[in-house]
């Protein structure tokens, strides 16, 4: 393609990734007011120094007219890779894509850092994750809470800093920033509120009337702002699976927060040790499996297809895995002990589907089998 777009939250790396990648290409950001009053005022002149060699253009968003001179320029000359843009306000951008770029451009996300990235370690494979792990699993040194409440955004660990003094930091100039720009936020307190009582409800069923009230909004407006959170790429929201093996199902989605420090800062929990002994801590933990999962997923340019699953009668899958050719349901356990009816809604649930696959992720470091299920730790080696 000759346009490669990346897209992804702010901080979440999309600028070293692009540079480091394509270190002979010339770097242009359009956060630079006077680079992008050029790109305003001039698109033509602006564009022509890239005439004869390739351009990154970071945070495209902020100069998205930009993006009708660059179809014409690569409609005359396609030279693969010529373009490469980057922006963080997904709504904003994927907008003008669409209209100016489509066939012309190569989509990309970046979220933040797998645990695997932070690691070291080769990528998970989810496809493969039920299946007997490959020779033995050793414990990183990491530790789970404290790698839970830091979080994933790369400059945390890249500059050792402290977690809740950045993600602070973090909320003031960027989280909150886009959101009131792409919402046209005028009740600040009431935003403020909204992001709270959501990052509350994380790893949980999402009743959208029941936040709309706590927040003191109307339920459209709730609505449009989880819909910006998700399109931010600070939160996912799994949807009830089709299936129902003629059970009535659940509607409720469920939401998950894609960067577990982000949630902990909203929280107000401040150390690892309060997040271990938090009332939320399981749901936390589950928020941390559906994003690894979702950045395995992503990271390979795929959509990730994770569900959520629950009937009337109050039996539940925590993630549902759709693979295409099998369904993999997934379970998910802070503590560090794998009891012993642990596995028991998934041997409920692969018997109504008739399928002997299954996945228990846990916070210990133990990995075997139980009643036919596949035990793994919370570093899903």
């Amino acid at each position: 393609m000759p346009v490669v777009t990346l897209t992804g939250p702010r901080q979440s790396g999309k600028t070293f990734l692009a540079r480091a990648t394509f270190p002979n290409h010339a770097y242009v950001s359009l956060e630079d007011p006077d680079e992008r009053s050029r790109a305003a005022t001039d698109p033509r002149g602006f564009l022509s120094r890239f005439t004869h060699e390739s351009v990154i253009l970071d945070e495209v968003q902020r100069s998205p007219d930009l993006l009708s001179y660059v179809q014409g320029m690569v409609d005359a000359d396609a030279r693969p890779g010529r373009f490469v843009l980057t922006g963080s306000q997904n709504l904003l951008l994927m907008h003008k894509v669409s209209q100016t770029l489509a066939g012309r451009t190569a989509l990309l996300r970046l979220l933040p850092l797998s645990l695997s990235e932070l690691l070291g370690r080769p990528p998970i494979v989810p496809a493969d994750l039920h299946h007997a792990p490959k020779g033995r699993l050793s414990a990183p040194a990491v530790s789970l809470w404290p790698t839970i409440w830091a979080g994933f955004y790369p400059r945390i660990h890249d500059q050792k800093l402290p977690p809740q003094s950045w993600l602070a930091d973090y909320r003031r100039t960027y989280v909150e920033r886009d959101l009131r720009d792409i919402l046209r936020v005028t009740d600040l307190p009431a935003f403020d509120a909204f992001l709270c009582l959501a990052a509350a409800r994380t790893g949980q069923e999402l009743n959208l009337s029941d936040l709309a009230a706590d927040a003191g909004i109307t339920q459209p407006t709730a609505r449009a702002w989880l819909h910006a959170l998700e399109i931010a790429f600070l939160v996912t929201v799994l949807r009830p699976h089709h299936k129902s093996f003629r059970k009535r199902l659940r509607r409720r989605p469920r939401l998950h927060f894609l960067d577990t420090g982000l949630v902990c800062h909203l929280l107000g929990i401040q150390s690892a040790d309060m997040l271990e002994r938090h009332p939320l801590r399981g749901a936390i933990f589950e928020s941390y499996v559906a994003a690894e999962l979702t950045k395995a997923f992503v990271h390979r340019g795929r959509e990730a297809p994770l569900f959520f699953w629950r009937d009337s009668t109050g039996h539940e899958v925590d993630i549902l895995m759709d693979l295409g050719d099998r369904l993999v349901p997934i379970e998910v356990k802070s503590g560090q002990t794998v009891a012993a009816d642990a596995t028991d809604s998934l041997i409920w649930w692969s018997n109504l589907a008739r399928s002997q696959s299954g996945l228990l992720i846990h916070g210990g470091a133990a990995a075997h089998f139980l009643h036919g299920i596949s035990i793994r730790p919370w570093f899903i080696a």
